[in-house]
């Protein structure tokens, strides 16, 4: 990123705040294992087909979420699977950091027992 214009930083910005949305996230985990319309994603998320609408418009023009017309229905499937990647990565950072704080915690715990 170090010779990104700040026109591209912005780029970035917008697709990890797209990203940092839990109901967004949430959407993205059910696409993972296949396709579904805006009532089985609002359904399954507990939120209305407005609010899932939103997301998906929002997924979509980040390039995440891909649309297909069928009928009457459009359906929504992952239009870029590395997504899946970096949040693995990320889930893999943070579970580390949780990991390593309890562990201090409890090292610091021993020490104020032993007092």
């Amino acid at each position: 990123m170090q010779n990104f214009t700040p026109e591209a930083l912005q780029q970035v910005a917008e697709y990890f705040q797209t990203l940092s949305e839990p109901t967004r996230l949430q959407i993205l985990n059910l696409l993972r294992a296949g396709e579904h319309n805006v009532g089985e994603l609002a359904d399954a998320c507990h939120c209305s087909s407005a609010n899932v609408s939103r997301h998906l418009s929002m997924l979509t023009r980040q390039g995440l979420v891909a649309r297909e017309s069928r009928g009457n229905t459009v359906y929504y499937a992952i239009a870029d699977d590395s997504v899946y990647d970096l949040c693995d990565l990320v889930c893999s950072n943070i579970a580390r950091h949780v990991t390593k704080s309890l562990n201090e915690k409890k090292a610091f715990a021993k020490y104020k027992n032993a007092r």
